[in-house]
């Protein structure tokens, strides 16, 4: 299905957005969007939808669950703008979002489905999973130039850290942690500050009243939270080209950074199994 726009989406949303879980898909250039749509439909998704500018090509092998909408994700405040539209029409489901070239990882995600994940997520009585970004990024920039390289992908298997999150007041938030590290943390000089963070809200249920701020955290303040009170529980990452790209693409970085690579990298394996032995992924009391 193809719709105009943001609110033709939300006027059809009984069709679209009422099998989820939902995943939300912000293209902005033509990187592996096959790739990043192919993965999230295995992982089990009800419905994918694509944002994407209305003279964007895209390819035409797409399953009949994915969905385009006209959208310049370019534009700033995108990603509120179409999280808060599709919560609102979309109470009760579970909703994704990422960026082409962005890859959902969770524990034994080879052999269970999201939507067995997000029941298990329920079940717990939480309506978010914590999730991280990890930077991913070629070895070899001058045999590839943007940075992306599935076939031949690398990550920092150390150099994270989690600092508390603190309130207008300079008191520590319940179970809110702020985290730094990969290629945001390694260059941190080419990136605005309120963009180095590597904690991510990208896996919530829609919950009345329910909205993304700004900076990306949600007006509830329990969605912001690590973990239930009483145990840990499951985290997810999202595996991403985004910031390898853009430090590629701006003209600054791209002629500082002669390579990705350092000592702590590591090539990633694709399986869930190498982010939980770094500990970058954790599966709480999910089996």
């Amino acid at each position: 299905m193809h719709y105009v726009d943001l609110p033709a989406l939300i006027s059809d949303g009984k069709t679209v957005l009422s099998k989820g879980p939902i995943a939300l898909i912000l293209v902005e250039d033509d990187v592996e969007i096959e790739s990043t749509v192919s993965h999230h439909a295995k992982l089990g998704f009800g419905q994918i939808v694509l944002f994407c500018p209305a003279d964007f090509h895209l390819p035409d092998t797409l399953d009949t669950n994915v969905h385009r909408v006209n959208f310049d994700v370019t534009q700033d405040g995108s990603l509120p703008s179409i999280v808060n539209a599709v919560t609102k029409a979309a109470i009760g489901q579970w909703i994704y979002y990422c960026y082409n070239s962005e890859y959902l990882m969770f524990p034994f995600s080879e052999t269970r489905s999201v939507g067995e994940m997000l029941t298990f997520m329920a079940e717990e009585r939480r309506d978010c999973v914590q999730s991280y970004t990890i930077d991913l990024y070629a070895r070899d920039l001058s045999q590839t130039p943007n940075a992306v390289d599935r076939a031949d992908a690398y990550f920092d298997k150390t150099g994270y850290f989690a600092l508390a999150r603190k309130d207008n007041d300079g008191e520590s938030l319940d179970r809110q942690l702020n985290i730094h590290g990969g290629l945001r943390w390694r260059f941190e000089e080419h990136i605005a500050p309120a963009r180095q963070r590597l904690d991510r809200l990208s896996l919530f249920r829609a919950v009345p009243g329910l909205k993304m701020r700004a900076d990306g955290g949600f007006s509830v303040p329990e969605h912001n939270t690590i973990s239930c009170p009483w145990h840990n529980n499951v985290t997810a990452a999202t595996v991403s080209f985004r910031t390898a790209k853009a430090l590629r693409r701006n003209p600054g970085s791209r002629h500082e950074i002669d390579t990705f690579y350092w000592a702590n990298s590591e090539k990633f394996s694709w399986t869930s199994q190498q982010l939980l032995d770094l500990g970058l992924i954790e599966p709480g009391q999910w089996f």
